[in-house]
């Protein structure tokens, strides 16, 4: 059997996000258990592209290449909740770092690792700023308010007569904001250096010849220049969703659609075990 040489890129931010829907909790509750679920994915790819067997999957890989970013680790003052925040200590950050060591020490996986910066302050979520949008219309009796005389040191009490219309709607406003908590609201964090990572090495090994196959788990259009790039220079690029639709149109930029976990709602396998630096060439075969 001839050896292909097959890169697998997986867009770590992707891939955790689409991962519970795909496996069983158990599978994706550690560190280990993750990079089983990782492992597993790539067997799969390695068996449908040349037929190989569970045990000598790994002799056709070239690499793999796991992309994520290293998560914000700063402080900031919840506007709710009112209270001090130190993202450090949380435990988002100290699972996705277990992760990364985790990954370190697999055989053939390449960490490439952007950033997580602070581009603006607390925002109230798209969504619910939607909604809050809405109910402005309800502050418009307000304009009926009169102003206050300047040589009035005392504001004198005020009546406004409302229709029950009006006083429904600003009763709705009251509503609306006083249904905000700790989750309406989110910090102006975004991903930095991922995507240009990814285009970096599709670019690279595709012009420096060095595998014949890629597979990019990812899902969005980002991708599209480099993959481009890559079917030009002879290279097989195929693209694995996560079962996740995607545009029609993406379909000319790639040479095939796979992807290498079970649908949602069909049997899940158990994943392939995460294997440290020391671990053999042989690898575990699919569990039941």
């Amino acid at each position: 059997m001839t050896t292909r040489r097959i890169a697998i890129l997986i867009d770590g931010g992707f891939f955790l996000k689409r991962l519970p829907r795909l496996v069983k909790p158990e599978f994706c509750a550690t560190p280990d258990g993750i990079a089983g679920c990782i492992r597993h994915l790539c067997c799969n790819h390695v068996k449908n592209l040349t037929g190989c067997s569970s045990n000598d999957w790994n002799t056709h890989v070239y690499r793999i290449f796991y992309y994520d970013a290293i998560p914000y680790d700063g402080k900031a003052h919840h506007p709710i909740d009112n209270r001090s925040i130190d993202f450090a200590k949380s435990d988002v950050v100290t699972q996705r770092l277990a992760l990364f060591d985790c990954l370190r020490r697999q055989r053939k996986v390449a960490l490439r690792l952007g950033k997580v910066n602070r581009d603006h302050d607390w925002a109230i979520k798209p969504e619910l700023t939607k909604k809050l949008l809405h109910t402005r219309t309800a502050l418009d009796v307000l304009s009926r308010l009169p102003e206050p005389s300047p040589a009035d040191d005392v504001a004198a009490p005020v009546t406004l007569t409302l229709s029950s219309d009006e006083h429904r709607n600003l009763l709705a406003l009251r509503a609306a904001w006083q249904s905000l908590d700790g989750g309406s609201v989110a910090l102006g964090l975004r991903q930095k250096g991922v995507d240009m990572r990814i285009g970096v090495d599709i670019a690279a090994l595709a012009l420096k010849k060095q595998v014949d196959t890629l597979v990019l788990v990812a899902g969005d259009s980002d991708f599209v220049p480099a993959a481009k790039l890559a079917r030009r220079e002879g290279i097989d690029f195929i693209l694995d969703p996560l079962w996740q639709q995607i545009n029609a149109d993406l379909f000319e930029h790639i040479d095939g659609l796979h992807s290498g976990l079970h649908k949602p709602g069909q049997t899940h396998v158990a994943p392939q075990p995460a294997q440290g630096a020391a671990a053999t060439n042989q690898e575990h075969a699919d569990g039941p």
